[in-house]
């Protein structure tokens, strides 16, 4: 199936009150461990590309891949540029075929975040791709440096959708990217009060660190839309160690590389039966 916009499948989830998993992805393996475990589950997904996958692999070669095996599945995929802070890059990925893409400038006064978003939203709207924007800081980066958390305030959030037209909004409520057991502390009251009074599908990033129970609780808010990312990573890598220590004769890399990518496929089958996207494509 050809790729499809980040608007068109949290539409669908903000109508049918599910979220959309997204999924992190860093080799070809990650893509193709995601894509056949979506489509087993016949569930929407979404595929994000972080800053690190785009310095390893490049913007051309994420496209290429991404369309290549998204045409081997029928069940809506959207490729996304996640926590880009180079407006240039974001055109660039735009021009490679991303469908989506998210602008991150939580790092900016709000002022100036809500320009550079603007000017985001007006690029995408004229090359028919998705933008989502970010207000709040979560406490680590991607990659998991330190940071300081700052909770997404209601009312920045309610200024920010109508000014910049965003078709996802991403908020902080207690998860932070890196987490390595799910332990976080969900302020359900700043979800509950965000999804009333904003109408824009809103976004949860960190989410590995969230636990079990509370993911179906977070799909049925305005939450369309869940992000996973280390749980994913450190399957693969854990999966590569396991293989090697069972087999230490093990030559074969593409032996290896191909079990951790279906380890990885195995947490994406149960990330969407919580999310309750399974056979929602």
């Amino acid at each position: 199936m050809a790729l499809t916009t980040l608007a068109a499948v949290l539409a669908d989830a903000k109508q049918k009150n599910y979220a959309v998993p997204a999924f992190n992805f860093w080799t070809f393996e990650d893509v193709v461990g995601i894509l056949a475990a979506a489509q087993e589950k016949h569930s929407p997904v979404i595929l994000m590309a972080s800053p690190s996958c785009v310095t390893h692999l490049g913007l051309a070669v994420i496209g290429h891949i991404v369309r290549e095996r998204a045409a081997l599945v029928d069940i809506p995929v959207v490729l996304h540029l996640d926590h880009a802070e180079d407006l240039a890059l974001l055109v660039q990925a735009m021009h490679h075929g991303f469908t989506s893409i998210m602008y991150d400038g939580s790092k900016l006064p709000i002022d100036e975040n809500i320009a550079n978003t603007r000017y985001a939203v007006q690029v995408g709207n004229a090359l028919g791709v998705s933008v989502e924007g970010e207000i709040g800081k979560m406490g680590k980066g991607e990659e998991g440096e330190a940071g300081k958390q700052i909770l997404t305030d209601p009312e920045e959030a309610v200024r920010f959708c109508a000014e910049t037209g965003v078709d996802a909004l991403a908020i902080a409520a207690g998860t932070m990217h890196g987490m390595q057991t799910q332990q976080a502390n969900i302020r359900f009251d700043i979800v509950e009060e965000i999804s009333q009074r904003v109408s824009t599908p809103l976004v949860l990033h960190g989410s590995s660190g969230v636990r079990n129970e509370d993911l179906p609780l977070l799909s049925k808010t305005g939450i369309c839309k869940i992000n996973f990312g280390t749980k994913l990573r450190s399957t693969f890598v854990e999966s590569c160690r396991d293989s090697l220590s069972k087999d230490p004769s093990l030559k074969n890399h593409v032996v290896l590389l191909d079990k951790a990518g279906k380890a990885v496929g195995e947490i994406v089958k149960d990330k969407i039966s919580r999310l309750g996207s399974e056979n929602q494509a």
